[in-house]
C-alpha cells in the first residue's frame, strides 16, 4: 500500500487521541479508529490488524496510570489477563469461520441493554458492592468468552467488561474501568499476534497511531480518577448508544439489509 499523504496520518493520530482518551474511561474507541483508517483509504483487513496495535498502546498506556494510583493489582490479575489473552487470539484464529452476521445484529441491542442498565440503575458509585461470581469462576468463564468476542469482532469489548465487573464482580465503576482496561490489553494482544502471523498489520500507521492512542489514554484515565462515576457512567451510556447508532447506520448491516432500508 502506498504511503499515506502527511494530511491523512495527522487525522490519524489525532484520532488516536481522542479514541484512547475516551477508550480509557468507558471503551469504545474503535468506534473512532475504524472508521478513520477506512476513511484513510487502508484495507479493512489491513484496518483490523493496525487497530489492534495501535489500541494495545491505550490500553497499556491505562492500565499503568490506574496501576499507579492502585486501582488495579497487575500482578494479582495477571491470570485473568492471561485468560483475555487466550481467548482473543482464539477468536482471531475463528474469525473467519463464525457467522460475522449474527454479531452485526445483535450487537447494536447488546449495546443499547447495556447503556440502559448503567443509566437506569440508580445505586452505581465508585463504591464496591455484593460479588455474585467468584474471581476464579470469573476469570475462567466470562474473561475468556470476551476475549474471544474481542478476537471475532471487537467492537463494545469494553462495555461488556464493565458490565460484567459492576453486575457480577460487585466492582465500583473506577475499580471496573481499570480492570477492563488491563483484560481489553490482554484480549487486544491475543488478536494481535494473529493478525501479525497474518501479515496484516501496518506497522508505521499502527506505531504513529499508538503515539496517540497512549497520550490520549493517559489524559482520559486521569481525567477519571478525578471524576470517578459522575463522568464514567455517563460518558458509557453516550458510547454505548454511539456505538450501536454506528453499527445500524453502516448500509452494509444485515438488519438494513433485510429490511430493504
Amino acid at each position: 500500500m502506498a504511503d499515506l499523504a502527511f494530511q491523512a496520518l495527522l487525522l490519524l493520530f489525532i484520532a488516536a487521541f481522542i479514541a484512547g482518551f475516551i477508550d480509557s474511561i468507558a471503551g469504545g474507541g474503535g468506534l473512532i479508529t475504524i472508521p478513520a483508517m477506512l476513511i484513510a483509504g487502508i484495507p479493512p483487513l489491513e484496518t483490523l490488524g493496525t487497530n489492534k496495535l495501535q489500541s494495545m498502546f491505550g490500553a497499556g498506556s491505562a492500565t499503568l496510570a490506574y496501576a499507579r494510583k492502585g486501582h488495579v493489582d497487575l500482578k494479582k490479575q495477571l491470570p485473568m489477563a492471561v485468560m483475555a489473552v487466550i481467548g482473543g487470539a482464539i477468536g482471531a484464529l475463528i474469525a473467519t469461520v463464525v457467522p460475522g452476521d449474527v454479531l452485526r445484529v445483535l450487537m447494536p441491542f447488546l449495546l443499547v441493554a447495556i447503556a440502559l442498565y448503567f443509566a437506569l440503575k440508580p445505586n452505581i458509585s465508585d463504591e464496591d458492592r455484593h460479588q455474585r461470581m467468584t474471581p476464579f469462576v470469573f476469570g475462567v468463564t466470562l474473561v475468556p468468552l470476551i476475549g474471544l468476542y474481542d478476537g471475532v469482532f471487537g467492537p463494545g469489548t469494553g462495555s461488556f467488561f464493565m458490565l460484567a465487573f459492576v453486575s457480577l464482580a460487585g466492582f465500583g465503576m473506577l475499580k471496573a474501568t481499570a480492570h477492563t482496561k488491563l483484560l481489553n490489553l490482554g484480549s487486544n494482544l491475543g488478536a494481535f499476534l494473529i493478525f501479525v502471523a497474518s501479515g496484516v498489520v501496518l506497522w508505521k500507521v499502527g506505531l504513529l497511531m499508538g503515539v496517540g492512542q497512549f497520550l490520549g489514554a493517559q489524559t482520559g484515565s486521569r481525567f477519571a480518577m478525578r471524576k470517578g462515576a459522575k463522568i464514567i457512567k455517563p460518558l458509557l451510556v453516550v458510547t454505548c448508544v454511539a456505538l450501536a447508532i454506528r453499527l445500524l447506520a453502516d448500509p452494509t448491516n444485515p438488519i438494513r439489509v433485510w429490511i430493504g432500508v
